[in-house]
């Protein structure tokens, strides 16, 4: 039986990856020596893309609830970000107006004196 191509790379592409599940790690070691000796039937095929969506949907799920975590923690710093322009031009504003006062004080004590 002729090696599916899609197989093939599949099964390069997860051998790529540090497995640690003994699961996938026999999986992938059945696959690889059934592919090795043009083996691979159906059956095997099956189990082999059963090993692989039960490992790395689990991954994926950990993955996607990381980067929501992530973009919750953006969007917090990104708020804390904007209030701190706020406060700045605030700030800024403030000494501008009271360096202001300062100056017409200090022109009418000159004007005075």
């Amino acid at each position: 039986m002729p090696v599916d191509p899609q197989l093939a790379e599949l099964v390069r592409r997860v051998g790529e990856f540090h497995i640690t599940d003994r699961a996938m790690s026999e999986a992938q070691l059945a696959i690889s020596a059934a592919l090795a000796s043009g083996q691979a039937d159906a059956r095997e095929t099956r189990r082999y893309l059963e090993a692989v969506r039960r490992y790395f949907s689990g991954f994926e799920s950990e993955a996607r609830a990381h980067l929501r975590d992530l973009d919750r923690r953006l969007e917090q710093l990104h708020q804390v970000q904007f209030n701190l322009t706020a406060e700045r031009g605030v700030a800024a504003k403030r000494i501008e107006v009271t360096h202001d006062v300062l100056a017409d004080a200090g022109a009418l004590e000159r004007s005075t004196a």
